[in-house]
């Protein structure tokens, strides 16, 4: 695969001229809305749909690719059309998280659709998937020997995906949106982006500036920064919140943890040892791996009001070696409608975070810069540093990247976007998405960004201030913005709705 196959072409409108690839033929869809399958958690008022979209944007010809939809009707006799809902990620699916949470959205179906998707690569949209090859597992310090294994890993997922993988990435994911706006039958995009969802947002501003309508971007992401920068602060913003929750638990009787607050820290390190050196057989057949237990601790440490469910988790792994109850705190759609067997890899979300973020960033370590013995050891002790528990997953990110082909330079490109003013959401406290990255991103957007602070804690605001939540319902509903620098402090709410 070459650089070229992930190079953003020219944005084009419907009626592209002679000189640009012909997207005519992917406007102007008719959506037929049916009961949603293979959800067990299934809403009776929410119902699917897909829209075609080109592989390649550059040259439709070569194929095309199915985005799955799910919408919530509007209870309205007049809505005024959809706001479409991106969770996060990049990898998570749109479509079981509605199913999940639909209620959290129930002020903006007073006037609007809701409509949510899966972007190509994830769900129900042509998943990406390595098929029963396991992810490497990168021990040792030799980085040759490592970046070999993450070669080997990236044809393997080639093989199995399909045509899909190399077109995966925010470019595309950005013009699928424009396509899934003009099959909706609505002239603005009104649009909703939590976690990467902002980054997806902000690409669109950036590729579609006339076609924006009312756009709240929550828990912003960055658009300059490289993966192992991003890696570095989310491993240490993820470290402190961990660290946050041993400090609280220690100061409790039934503490999992111990009452100590330093060894409290060090007895997550153990567990996490523990857990490599002898993984846990689930009940479908699959394994409770030490990656695992990083992701699920990621996902439970975003909110404080988790924190109590937290600990039960983990005094239930650590006594009796069960991990379900972890699981279920970290991921509160059921497991089995995440992901049937039949239609959603198990892999999915995994392969398709690190085929979007490898796609999305030009500045990757090179395979060359990643061999140097010397500068590999510097890296992977800045990582453990930042943090021995999230650091080397943030690592192993990188090193999967090697395989990938170049990544596109589009999302750097993005600045001073000539749009109507839009919302941007930092959270203070935000474990993933750190508030610098919301006034990096609103500096680099331009005067149409306008930022709300969210005093508060947590992974994005929606769904844990009932403060913001407001404004961005009156945003939506009303179309009246905050003055910019406006903020809203701590108002907690219970625990309602994921971003990712």
């Amino acid at each position: 695969m070459t650089a070229a196959l992930l190079a953003p072409a020219p944005a084009v409108s419907p009626s592209a001229s002679s000189a640009q690839p012909d997207l005519r033929p992917f406007y102007s869809q008719h959506l037929r809305w049916t009961p949603c399958a293979d959800l067990p958690m299934n809403p009776e008022d929410m119902r699917c749909a897909h829209v075609t979209v080109p592989l390649d944007y550059a040259a439709p010809g070569k194929g095309t690719v199915s985005i799955a939809l799910a919408r919530i009707a509007s209870t309205s006799a007049h809505p005024r059309g959809s706001v479409l809902l991106n969770f996060g990620g990049p990898g998570d699916p749109g479509i079981v998280t509605l199913a999940g949470f639909g209620r959290t959205f129930n002020d903006l179906t007073d006037a609007y659709d809701v409509v949510t998707f899966d972007p190509r690569g994830v769900g129900r949209s042509s998943p990406v998937t390595c098929g029963n090859v396991p992810r490497p597992v990168f021990t040792g310090t030799d980085p040759a020997a490592l970046l070999k294994k993450a070669d080997t890993y990236y044809d393997e997922c080639l093989r199995a995906s399909g045509p899909v993988l190399p077109y995966v990435g925010t470019i595309n994911a950005a013009r699928d949106l424009d396509v899934i706006r003009d099959a909706l039958g609505d002239d603005k995009l009104n649009y909703l982006g939590f976690s990467y969802g902002t980054r997806l947002g902000a690409v669109y501003t950036g590729e579609f500036p006339h076609k924006v309508g009312r756009m709240v971007l929550d828990g912003v992401d960055t658009l300059t920064e490289s993966l192992a920068e991003q890696g570095l602060v989310i491993a240490e913003g993820r470290q402190t919140a961990l660290d946050d929750f041993a400090t609280w638990c220690a100061g409790r009787s039934d503490c999992a943890l111990g009452t100590n607050s330093r060894t409290a820290k060090e007895s997550v390190v153990r567990l996490l040892h523990r857990i490599e050196e002898h993984p846990i057989t689930l009940y479908d057949g699959s394994l409770f791996t030490a990656e695992v237990l990083v992701s699920a601790l990621s996902a439970t440490l975003y909110s404080q009001a988790n924190w109590p469910s937290l600990n039960r988790a983990l005094t239930t792994l650590i006594d009796d070696n069960d991990p379900i109850p972890l699981l279920a705190t970290s991921m509160p759609v059921p497991v089995a409608s995440l992901r049937p067997r039949d239609v959603v890899p198990a892999d999915n979300s995994q392969v398709a975070l690190t085929a979007v973020n490898c796609a999305d960033d030009p500045d990757r370590l090179t395979a060359a810069q990643l061999s140097d013995p010397v500068a590999y050891e510097r890296l992977r002790a800045a990582y453990l540093k930042a943090s021995p528990v999230f650091g080397p997953a943030q690592l192993d990110q990188l090193l999967l990247c090697a395989g990938h082909p170049k990544g596109s330079d589009y999302v750097r490109s993005v600045h001073d976007v000539d749009t109507p003013k839009f919302l941007l959401v930092g959270t203070r406290g935000d474990p993933a998405t750190p508030y610098r990255w919301t006034e990096e991103t609103a500096r680099r957007l331009g005067d149409s960004a306008v930022v709300l602070d969210n005093r508060g804690e947590g992974h994005g605001g929606y769904v844990s201030s009932k403060c913001v939540k407001r404004t961005v319902d009156t945003f939506f509903l009303e179309g009246d913005l905050p003055s910019s620098g406006q903020s809203c402090s701590a108002e907690p709410v219970p625990p309602d709705g994921p971003t990712g």
